[in-house]
């Protein structure tokens, strides 16, 4: 039988269990993820425009994203409930895609960080702009989904090598 020991999502028969963090100290974490709709030029144009058969697209997949992130332990299923101090949502235009960068910021104070919150949010409102501009363009593409850093907890801080071509972060 394989030892399963050094793996923190199993236990020792090798069956998917929750981490107990109860041990690990609350401190501050925050995590940042981003993503990218790709779309045609003029669908861009006509979102900017407010030209959205169903209406603001961009306000209604900020607010998804929020919401999102607040459901992560809903979501995936060995995800820790946390509370969430803060859930940013950007959602910027870009021409040179063309289509829309997005980018979520999330905080808390707690045993375990919130990577996962942040690409849900990033994922979700990239679904959710996808779902209100589909009768303008059905092949937009939803790409580039990823963790580019993180902040806190016992492995410290950790950013990705190309987080300067995300255009977003400062």
């Amino acid at each position: 039988m394989p030892d399963h020991s050094a793996l923190s999502h199993l236990d020792t028969q090798g069956q998917a269990q929750m981490v107990d963090v109860s041990a690990k100290l609350a401190t501050s974490r925050e995590a940042v993820a981003t993503g990218t709709v790709t779309m045609e030029p003029e669908t861009l144009t006509q979102i900017e425009a407010g030209n959205s058969p169903k209406g603001d697209v961009l306000g209604t997949a900020r607010i998804a994203g929020i919401m999102a992130a607040k459901q992560t332990a809903s979501l995936i299923p060995l995800c820790h409930p946390l509370p969430l101090n803060k859930v940013e949502v950007l959602i910027t235009p870009d021409a040179g895609l063309p289509g829309y960068r997005i980018q979520a910021t999330v905080k808390t104070k707690a045993e375990t960080g919130v990577e996962m919150e942040a690409l849900t949010a990033v994922s979700v409102a990239a679904l959710t702009l996808y779902d209100m501009a589909k009768a303008l363009e059905k092949s937009m593409i939803i790409g580039g989904i990823r963790l580019v850093q993180k902040t806190g907890g016992k492995s410290g801080p950790w950013s990705a090598a190309e987080e300067s071509t995300s255009g977003l972060l400062q």
